[in-house]
């Protein structure tokens, strides 16, 4: 039984890699069908967010799933990358440090903005795609309701949990609070009415903001967005008219190529008689052609940019993540014990056997040779039986778990094997 992960994050891969190897749920779902026939009897699990592309694999046979190295090749080849292109972008791990990675990113430990709530159903999402896609199975299913749990108690058990913040909360307060000093005044333009949208939309309502537009593909899902929160809708066919009338511009959509051209926005530059244009670009791939970044009152960020930000969040709070941090090997070390633990069954499985096939042939000799005894007698003493093959299974029974917390009991399940003559 082994699990092992390939994958890259905001730190190791650059926005320029990240956008070319991001997945739709579409083409996830694709991916991991492509992932059955390449490698079938492996289950896999594909979590793809702005800041994050990662491919988790497991399998029950002793042959175990691809190694990082063969998983990476692989999302690069479902992407259309040249997967000598990625190099040491996509990283990878095996076992414990594969399971402590996981534990660490559902929990938002591992995230551009410490804590951020976001993963955690990014990392559902992914499960349940999974599910769907029907590359699931009872080790993935283990290890993701692990990585949740562990999610959960860093959130109730810890700061870190208490007091979260976000990309968009970081990039309302330290970049476009950075141009702007008032947001009453200020109209301001959504694009997209996904989670990260309505996340954005309440961090500018707190800061004043009152004119608020959503555009979005979907009229009905803007219309919606835009009645729970006290916004407007827009026309996103008059994409134009919205930027020339804007001041800061939040882009959050799902589209794999660009929303607003550099061509696009030279034809309504003129128009916007030199305001400033704040535009943060919270999407990956991008929204906005990044050279639209260079135009005169133009301040474009995209999700990289508020790396620094973030660094100086992470290490602010640094000190709260020791408690987050011990969970998450508490977590771990209980995670890998069970799974340890499962590699003992069919050992106990055939130890059980065994003594119950042996108990029920010197049964059988017993009545035969006592026939006197009636129906409640001999009940009476096949439950003696019974009892006393449990009580000899007990002590290897609890070595067996005691020795699966340090790590796989490979020594004790061979001893036990050439003990009683057990079969592989």
């Amino acid at each position: 039984m082994s699990l092992t992960f390939a994958g890259g994050n905001h730190r190791t891969v650059p926005i320029e890699l990240r956008e070319k190897l991001a997945f739709s749920s579409e083409q996830a779902t694709q991916a991991l069908a492509r992932f059955q026939q390449q490698f079938p009897g492996s289950e896999a699990v594909l979590l793809s967010t702005c800041n994050r592309i990662e491919l988790y694999a497991a399998d029950g046979e002793r042959g175990g799933p691809p190694p990082p190295d063969e998983l990476a090749i692989f999302l690069a080849e479902c992407r259309g990358v040249d997967p000598s292109h990625v190099g040491r972008a996509l990283g990878g791990e095996q076992g414990t440090a594969a399971v402590k990675h996981l534990f660490c990113v559902a929990a938002g430990l591992d995230s551009m903005v410490l804590g951020e709530p976001q993963i955690v159903a990014q990392v559902k999402q992914a499960w349940q795609l999974a599910q769907q896609s029907g590359t699931t199975g009872p080790l993935t299913g283990e290890l993701f309701q692990a990585a949740l749990r562990a999610a959960k108690r860093v959130t109730n058990e810890t700061v870190v949990g208490r007091e979260r913040l976000s990309i968009p909360s970081i990039a309302v307060a330290d970049f476009a609070s950075g141009v702007f000093e008032r947001f009453d005044d200020k109209r301001v333009l959504l694009i997209g009415a996904g989670k990260m949208a309505a996340e954005t939309l309440r961090y500018l309502g707190d800061a004043g903001a009152r004119n608020i537009r959503i555009i979005n593909r979907s009229i009905e899902r803007a219309h919606e967005l835009a009645e729970r929160l006290g916004a407007h809708t827009g026309n996103y066919n008059d994409l134009s008219h919205e930027l020339i009338e804007a001041d800061l511009v939040v882009s959050t959509t799902g589209a794999t190529e660009p929303v607003v051209s550099l061509s696009l926005y030279q034809e309504i530059e003129r128009q916007r008689q030199g305001r400033p244009l704040v535009i943060l670009d919270l999407a990956v791939p991008r929204d906005f052609d990044s050279r639209i970044g260079g135009r005169p009152g133009v301040w474009l960020y995209s999700i990289d940019d508020l790396s620094q930000a973030c660094d100086s969040n992470r290490r602010r709070r640094q000190k709260e993540l020791p408690a987050a941090l011990t969970i998450v090997e508490e977590e771990t070390r209980r995670f890998m014990g069970e799974l340890h633990h499962r590699s003992t069954v069919p050992v106990i499985e055939q130890l059980r056997a065994g003594w119950n096939e042996t108990g029920e042939v010197e049964l059988h000799r017993l009545f035969h040779k006592l026939p006197e005894l009636d129906e409640n007698s001999q009940q009476e003493i096949r439950q003696a039986f019974e009892r006393y093959a449990a009580k000899m299974l007990h002590p290897p029974m609890v070595s067996l778990r005691s020795e699966s917390k340090a790590g796989p009991p490979h020594r004790l399940l061979e001893a036990l094997r050439r003990l009683f003559d057990l079969k592989e």
